[in-house]
């Protein structure tokens, strides 16, 4: 596909997942004129003194509720959130006139201190680390599930930078227990289950498969006179032992990437030591792409799993546990607000193959 062909790509793409989702593929908007302004220069500096999340600071936060190691000199700590989107003393509602329901904002909202260091990004925590802090998420998880029946769902994300929503330089992550299944993950389960029921098949495991099949693609890429073919994965970002880094066929975002176990596993909670390690090392490599060719990252991520006791044969069967990497690199304009549609200006093979070129060191 010549520079042109692909300036000129537009396609609607039907989400695979979730049907009645659809995004706009159009290359063309990409060379528009755009005031997007250069994200801040991320702090570097391994200690703030006015910052709460630094380890040393801990009297500027709320008591810890969890944090490891359990001494001083901990890497990863956890607070209650004290500006609560849901909180565990909430009232109960005033009842509405009409047709309008309410129920009360109850739940528990936390801050995951994700690093002792102040501006250390993703990409440049150690595997360790980052399995480490996975394996925080799984156990309060645990905890806040074990803790309050009242919990139907607890979604684990992080927000860094402005454009993502982060209010705080300090690398952190959230945890939100609620007394709902979000409609996201709703649509995404009972998706996943009429797949499951029509074909027998988790369709994140067919996904996988189709995404990491190779395909013999002619790359404008000369050795002397001879123009090369090379055999790829054309939606593959990276792939571990366990893990696999994915571009999705209809991506929201530009440099959109999913993280999904290669073996099925519905449930995040039964993941464990082996399958963190292994994660760890592809979200590193994954972010570190990322990093290398959007510049200084602003993105969200957040985990999607099986709701609580949503365990049944079928449910466990036909979802499939994943972690989503939203890079924000544009901000919504009327369209997509009013119509509910994302409009991606980068062909989600294109991306791919641009992440997967960039060289990581081990």
């Amino acid at each position: 596909m010549s520079a042109m062909d692909n300036a000129n790509i537009r396609e609607i793409r039907i989400d695979p997942i979730v049907p009645t989702q659809s995004v706009l593929i159009s290359t063309a908007r990409g060379n528009r004129p755009r005031r997007d302004e250069a994200p801040p220069a991320r702090d570097e500096r391994a200690f703030v003194e006015t910052c709460p999340f630094c380890r040393g600071n801990e009297d500027l936060t709320p008591p810890v509720a969890y944090q490891v190691p359990a001494r001083d000199e901990w890497e990863i700590r956890v607070v209650k959130n004290p500006f609560p989107i849901l909180a565990d003393d909430q009232l109960p509602p005033g009842l509405p006139p009409g047709i309008q329901q309410v129920i009360e904002g109850y739940g528990h909202h936390e801050v995951i201190i994700d690093h002792f260091n102040h501006g250390i990004a993703l990409h440049q925590f150690s595997e360790r680390h980052l399995a480490l802090l996975f394996t925080v998420y799984r156990d309060r998880m645990r905890f806040l599930y074990n803790a309050d029946p009242r919990i139907k769902y607890i979604l684990v994300f992080k927000n860094f930078g402005k454009s993502a929503g982060g209010s705080m330089a300090h690398t952190h992550s959230q945890l939100i227990a609620m007394p709902i299944v979000p409609h996201n993950v709703y649509d995404e389960v009972q998706s996943s289950l009429l797949f499951y029921k029509k074909s027998g098949a988790c369709i994140f495991c067919t996904l996988i498969n189709e995404a990491m099949t190779l395909e013999t693609t002619a790359y404008d890429r000369r050795d002397g006179e001879k123009l090369q073919n090379y055999e790829t994965a054309k939606y593959l970002v990276e792939r571990g032992r366990k893990f696999v880094a994915v571009k999705p066929f209809a991506s929201r975002y530009e440099w959109e990437v999913h993280i999904l176990p290669m073996e099925h596993q519905g449930n995040f909670l039964e993941a464990g030591a082996d399958d963190f390690a292994d994660l760890a090392r592809v979200l590193r490599r994954t972010m570190a792409r990322l990093h290398a060719v959007v510049g200084e990252l602003q993105y969200n991520y957040f985990l999607h799993t099986l709701p609580h006791q949503e365990n049944s044969s079928d449910f466990a069967d036909s979802f499939h546990w994943h972690l989503e990497i939203c890079p924000r690199t544009s901000i919504p304009s009327g369209f997509e607000l009013g119509s509910g549609l994302f409009v991606n200006s980068i062909s989600p093979e294109e991306a791919a193959a641009k992440l997967r070129r960039v060289v990581i060191e081990d």
